[in-house]
């Protein structure tokens, strides 16, 4: 224990942790906390329970979290909650280390005791957090670091608003939670990070492309006025770079869609409207007038196979429409070029079964685990040279299992692919 002044301590806290045994009722909540806080869901709920379980253990009128930042150079408070209001000092909150005793309790691991929080003020004028605190009408608090593995990589602040209600006993309390409790707030924390980052890639996944669309589909449409002649006549060698620029844009417009459908689908937004329609007219034969430009470039032909007089179906039309247009357009863009492709359509009592092949140098049985998963790629050299997200694939297998159903795929390494859609009828109940 070392002793700065008559008003701050601070005393070591893992020192012989788990070494101290106290009386019963007190060692009864301890155990209560250590059993039960690793199994809160969130951040928000571990603090809650914790908040409601220390009331019994230390006077405390209020309690926050806060993390390291910036290497360990600042202190960011993130969550906080009090029996009183208003709270000043809130989450977003941040400080420098330099200077301020919290350095103390981040280097030393040691737990940090203030008795009287106004005399505390008088002595450190520029701590901006005390002053809010003294405002709050907090008097005393204790400070306590949260440590994994030899490294802090927060503290927990424990105040009353009664002077002198802390003491080296209290810190010993702490020492008690302190591993488990610490090991969960950073799991919860790392969770906590890794959603919020996630959904700030969706954003600005949706953002980009959504900016990116609409200039690529106007330069596209003027491209093809000039190509088309409406401006006057072109020479060759003018025709044939804008029909270079014309493919290039395709190439944007497809990895433009791609990631579109992507963002929605990891965004939550690309949710299951379904109604009961015809599936030719509604999304086989709209999927393939949209692929149909790519598949004449590449000197490509297309054969149908439909039942004679097919039932409706019930689905959602747009989201299978993704479906069919990801795999019309694999199989054009991986086919061989003036090569066959074979769309498939069979209506049974159960269900009903889309499939896509196309004559190219399809893919290796090791290969097909890579498959329906989000980025991934064959590694196979034919296929590895053409360009491609491994996007598509993958959102048309959520597609596929927000339907209740299910995709396949096979080959003939070196001869042919073929991808499957089967959606059961009538749609289950699914999450």
């Amino acid at each position: 224990m070392v002793e700065l002044n008559s008003n701050l301590h601070f005393l070591s806290t893992f020192e012989g942790a788990g070494e101290e045994r106290f009386p019963e009722d007190e060692q009864a909540i301890l155990d209560n906390v250590n059993g039960k806080v690793a199994a809160k869901a969130s951040l928000g709920e571990l603090m809650d329970f914790l908040f409601g379980a220390v009331q019994e253990l230390y006077p405390c009128d209020r309690i926050g979290l806060a993390f390291l930042d910036d290497e360990g150079r600042r202190i960011i408070a993130h969550w906080t909650k009090a029996l009183y209001q208003p709270i000043l000092l809130q989450a977003g909150y941040g400080e420098d280390l330099a200077h301020s005793s919290l350095r103390t309790v981040i280097d030393s691991a040691c737990a940090r005791i203030i008795y009287d929080l106004p005399r505390y003020e008088e002595a450190h004028p520029m701590s901006a957090s005390t002053r809010l605190l003294v405002r709050e009408g907090v008097r005393s608090s204790m400070t306590c670091p949260l440590m994994v593995e030899d490294r802090v990589l927060g503290v927990l602040f424990l105040s009353a608003r009664e002077p002198k209600v802390y003491t080296p006993y209290h810190a010993r309390l702490w020492r008690a939670l302190a591993e488990r409790i610490s090991q969960a707030v950073e799991k919860a924390w790392r969770i906590e990070q890794l959603t919020a980052a996630n959904q700030a890639y969706n954003e600005v996944l949706a953002f980009v492309s959504h900016e990116l669309k609409n200039p690529v589909a106007s330069m596209m449409t003027d491209a093809r006025v000039l190509v088309d002649g409406y401006l006057g006549e072109l020479e060759p060698r003018q025709a044939q770079k804008l029909e270079r620029l014309i493919k290039k844009g395709n190439y944007l417009l497809d990895l433009i869609r791609e990631y579109l459908d992507l963002a929605r689908m990891e965004g939550g937004s690309l949710r299951l409207h379904a109604a009961e329609i015809p599936l030719v007219d509604e999304v086989l034969e709209p999927s393939f007038d949209i692929i149909q430009p790519q598949m004449q470039e590449r000197g490509m032909r297309l054969e149908r196979h439909y039942p004679d007089q097919p039932a409706p179906v019930v689905c959602d039309p747009s989201l299978l429409k993704i479906v069919l247009v990801n795999l019309l357009g694999n199989a054009v863009k991986y086919g061989q070029e003036g090569g066959l492709i074979r769309m498939h359509y069979s209506h049974f009592q159960d269900k009903f079964v889309v499939s896509v092949w196309n004559e190219g140098p399809g893919f290796p049985p090791e290969e097909r685990s890579r498959l329906f998963r989000k980025f991934s790629r064959l590694q196979s050299p034919e296929l590895k040279a053409r360009k491609g997200t491994g996007v598509g694939l993958y959102t048309a297998w959520r597609i596929a299992h927000l339907h209740g159903g299910r995709m396949e795929a096979n080959s003939k390494h070196g001869s042919w692919a073929e991808f499957s859609l089967e959606i059961p009828q009538p749609l289950p109940e699914v999450d």
